[in-house]
């Protein structure tokens, strides 16, 4: 279980809340992980589950059905699901999309996803990467052309998270190929529009349990009215509502080091090797005693980077490099704790062989480490 007593940017509603999370993942998440990965993707049913226990969306305003509360809420969500090991994708749900219907969308659009998001019966997607264009927004070459009252979208996107389950996409499209970046706009499609259709449910390295999917756009209509905010401000609402994405990863991939370190513990303390435990020979030890350090310094900034966010303090610059420093870290962790399993971490049995799969993308999506480095760079 992760220990989260004694940290200061909770309180007591915080921590009532993860205990209703930890019962919810008891009962609905930790018995069917399995299946979800075998199945590649998380059921509708415990999307449901969620919403009906207040998971999905906790900061949107109860005018719109949610409960009001700060983004430390969808903090604890994402710790939980990331020690618990499955990639499903409520986290992309709550701290992204939700804020971008909150901050731009009309109160039409308000009205009208809102209360079905945080329910669980709306499931929603952000479709950014195409085939030519990952990291560099600039490079989107999706379009959406006006034809009297409506535009009409055309193009590819791939590496889409919830790209199977959603009802929903924020699709970064291209309203004024010309003006490059500030031709950028976001389209809210649903997936029941004439001309939308899912590809593959992609086949990935790991977070099996994410239906992660190629997304095609025919000549797809939909109303202007459709258009979230302003037409070619996306890239600028983009920008904005990076920090949070990046720190959001970056809980995830701390949580997510925990665990490791968690059950490369539990291993070692229980295999025997030449008469002793191997947590009794000093090179595990020091080992352990090297990532413990790490994760100590770890939570501390964690809960800084947390506190900045709810202060409105947090720099695209801060929260690049909590990306980069924590993401990095879960990827040595991950490592080191499979090496101490031994052959047994190279089992898909165990644990840790899914924790190592899953931890590599994360120096991957939502700017890679490279990317982290050249916005940290720019700010010297």
């Amino acid at each position: 279980m992760l220990d989260a007593s004694g940290r200061e940017c909770y309180n007591e509603d915080h921590a009532a809340f993860r205990d209703t999370v930890r019962k919810l993942f008891d009962r609905e998440l930790y018995p069917n992980i399995d299946r979800f990965e075998h199945e590649g993707i998380v059921s509708k049913d415990f999307w449901r589950a969620c919403g009906d226990n207040g998971l999905l969306c906790p900061t949107v305003p109860e005018a719109y059905g949610g409960l009001g509360l700060d983004f430390g809420y969808n903090a604890v969500v994402n710790e939980e699901l990331a020690y618990s090991g499955c990639s499903a994708g409520i986290t992309l749900q709550s701290d992204i999309v939700a804020d971008y219907i909150v901050a731009y969308g009309s109160e039409e659009q308000k009205q009208k996803y809102l209360p079905k998001m945080i329910s669980g019966e709306l499931i929603t997607a952000i479709a950014m990467t195409e085939p030519g264009a990952g990291s560099d927004l600039q490079g989107v070459r999706t379009t959406a052309k006006k034809d009297g009252n409506h535009y009409v979208i055309s193009g590819s996107k791939t590496y889409i998270t919830n790209g199977q389950n959603a009802d929903l996409i924020i699709v970064v499209a291209k309203t004024d190929p010309d003006k490059g970046a500030k031709g950028t706009s976001l389209i809210l499609v649903e997936s029941d529009r004439e001309g939308f259709a899912r590809g593959r449910n992609l086949d990935k390295i790991g977070q099996h349990s994410a239906d992660t999917s190629e997304l095609f756009f025919n000549e797809v209509r939909v109303p202007m009215t459709n258009c979230l905010g302003e037409e070619n401000k996306g890239f600028i609402y983009l920008m904005s509502q990076l920090p949070q994405e990046r720190l959001g990863i970056a809980i995830g991939a701390q949580a997510g080091a925990q665990r490791a370190f968690d059950e490369a513990v539990k291993f070692t303390k229980d295999r025997k090797a030449f008469g002793k435990t191997v947590f009794d020979f000093q090179n595990t030890r020091f080992t352990l005693a090297s990532l413990k350090t790490q994760l100590q310094v770890g939570w501390a900034h964690i809960d800084w980077g947390l506190k900045r966010l709810l202060e409105g303090k947090l720099t695209a610059a801060e929260a690049s490099a909590a990306k980069l420093w924590h993401t990095e870290m879960q990827g040595d962790v991950v490592d080191a704790a499979l090496q101490l399993h031994g052959g047994a971490g190279y089992m898909n049995e165990y644990p840790i062989a899914r924790m190592w799969r899953d931890a590599r993308v994360q120096r991957i999506y939502g700017g890679t480490s490279e990317i982290m480095r050249e916005v940290i760079a720019r700010t010297i």
